[in-house]
C-alpha cells in the first residue's frame, strides 16, 4: 500500500461467516497484539458487527461478514496494491 496511501502500509481483509464470528477474528487479533504488547488505537464497529476496522498504524485490519465484503469490493478498490497471499507464508 505504500505506493497508493499516506495512512497505511498494509490492508488486511479478512471474512467472517456471521457477527459472531466476525467479533471472535477481531478478538483474536487483539489478542495475539496484546501478547506483542501492542493496544490497536482505533477500532470502529458499525451498528452490527457485519464490519470491523482495527487501526494498527501501518497495517489496516478490516473483518467483515462475507457478504459485506463481496458488496464494497474493497480488493477491487485497492486492485493496484501488492497482494501477498498469508497461506504461502506460514
Amino acid at each position: 500500500m505504500k505506493r497508493l496511501v499516506n495512512f497505511c502500509d498494509y490492508f488486511v481483509l479478512c471474512s467472517g461467516s456471521s457477527d459472531r464470528q466476525v467479533s471472535a477474528i477481531v478478538d483474536g487479533i487483539q489478542d495475539g497484539f496484546a501478547k506483542l504488547g501492542i493496544k490497536i488505537p482505533i477500532k470502529q464497529r458499525g451498528s452490527d458487527s457485519s464490519w470491523i476496522v482495527l487501526d494498527v498504524g501501518d497495517v489496516i485490519i478490516h473483518v467483515f461478514q462475507k457478504d459485506v465484503r463481496e458488496f464494497y469490493r474493497l480488493e477491487y478498490l485497492w486492485q493496484e496494491a501488492k497482494a501477498i497471499n498469508w497461506e504461502k507464508i506460514k
